[in-house]
């Protein structure tokens, strides 16, 4: 039985955690390898709502979590994210849960850092003021602090006053109050024990399990269309957020990371500022965005809308490595009386089937639409494909032409068992 990677396949909110937590029944451990809690993953089970942004999903489904080392980790939110889902009756627990100690750490200075530097764009991004890209940008520039820093108090103390150097530079440039070791050291400290006695080299469990016949499920954040290389750049995130970062991000070797499932809506959304050949500005988007209940789990910001981009799906699917699809949220079409797919696009008057690299392109390109009839038969519940409406089949099959791939899951209702499952990804 081989692993499994899931992924967005848009912008990010297609359903990930709903689809890790379907497919955690067949998993053994479940592991988060890219972003922070700037990601959120909403569980709906037995009428009881999960929010999720660090946290595995599949620790719902009473499987082991794992925290990657790709993942930035905020060592308050974490703790304060264990508090919610222990009262709604979930365990989380060492046996449970396992963290990466080369992890990276987010800290009071990176929100701050994030929330000024978001202010000064002369075209803000639309970030989630989280501390997240500052504290990738600390990885990178090899003065970040890591989980395993938690355990060494006695060189922890020098680690920060280096970043705070760093940073402070920058505050007393845009003539700001800087930070010092006592607005964090103190909380640091505090919190290393709760942290620590999760702290694993977790690349060794997955080593071993893969070794001992395990199955893997690995949970992306995100989507490729947010990757830092792959995306609408400079309205991405922070961090690879493809397959193959599933490797990078957890030290399991790419050879073994099996099945890549792409996520996407059956229509598209999109949060914060960026490109967006399809959206509706209109009331068309508004019915979207209020039947699909399209708000940040984490911001509440309500999330842009649009039809299906089928051409941008092909373009993740190829830099991704996407076996096959999980389409969700088809029944958000019901009672559409048209519905549209975006092919290909139209950039001054000549057809691309590619989403261009430039900025100024993408703004240039108009989407070409082919119409289909929509569904009077609500597929709103469906859990066999036969019983889809036949309309929303001439859909299904579309989406997987043009896209190249094929559709193995589809998603009708907010309920975990709302699926239809045309294949199981665990049985690739």
């Amino acid at each position: 039985m081989p692993n499994v990677v899931v992924v967005g396949a848009q912008w990010g909110d297609e359903g990930k955690g709903r689809l890790v937590d379907w497919l955690a029944a067949d998993a053994d451990f479940v592991a988060r390898y890219n972003g922070g809690h700037n990601a959120g993953h909403t569980l709906v089970v037995d009428g009881k709502t999960y929010k999720l942004a660090l946290l595995p999903s599949g620790l719902v489904r009473g499987k082991r979590g794992v925290i990657g080392n790709g993942v930035a980790l905020d060592p308050e939110a974490l703790l304060a994210e264990i508090e919610r889902v222990e009262a709604l009756g979930v365990s989380v627990t060492p046996d449970r849960l396992a963290i990466a100690d080369n992890a990276t750490l987010v800290l009071p200075i990176h929100r701050a850092l994030d929330a000024a530097q978001e202010k000064r764009r002369r075209q803000p991004i639309g970030t989630t003021l989280r501390g997240i890209g500052p504290a990738y940008e600390d990885k990178i520039g090899r003065r970040g602090l890591r989980v395993c820093d938690l355990a060494e108090p006695e060189h922890l103390a020098r680690k920060l006053d280096a970043l705070i150097d760093h940073h402070n530079a920058w505050f007393k440039g845009a003539g700001l109050a800087g930070f010092t070791r006592d607005a964090m050291l103190p909380m640091l400290l505090d919190i290393a024990p709760r942290v620590l006695r999760f702290v694993r080299p977790v690349w060794a469990d997955l080593d071993a399990a893969h070794a001992q016949g395990r199955r893997i499920l690995f949970e992306g954040s995100q989507a490729v269309m947010l990757d830092v290389d792959w995306g609408t750049y400079p309205y991405v995130t922070s961090s690879n957020t493809v397959a193959s970062a599933a490797a990078t991000g957890t030290g399991c070797g790419a050879s073994r990371l099996g099945h890549v499932v792409g996520v996407t809506k059956a229509y598209a959304t999109r949060v914060g500022e960026g490109p967006f050949a399809t959206e509706l500005d209109d009331a068309l988007g508004a019915r979207l965005r209020e039947k699909g209940r399209e708000y940040g789990v984490n911001t509440g910001r309500p999330r842009r809308c649009g039809w299906l981009d089928a051409a941008q799906l092909r373009q993740s699917v190829k830099v991704s490595g996407i076996d096959s699809l999980a389409l969700t949220k088809l029944d958000v079409l019901d009672g559409f009386d048209k519905i549209a797919l975006c092919v290909g696009y139209d950039v001054d008057g000549r057809r691309t089937d590619v989403l261009p690299a430039s900025l100024a392109v993408q703004a240039r390109a108009t989407p070409i639409y082919e119409w289909f009839d929509g569904w009077t038969r609500p597929a709103e519940g469906v859990r066999h494909l036969r019983d889809l409406p036949t309309q929303a089949l001439d859909f299904i099959r579309r989406i997987e032409t043009i896209a190249q791939a094929p559709v193995s899951i589809v998603t009708t209702g907010a309920e975990r068992g709302d699926t239809i499952v045309v294949r199981n990804p665990f049985d690739a």
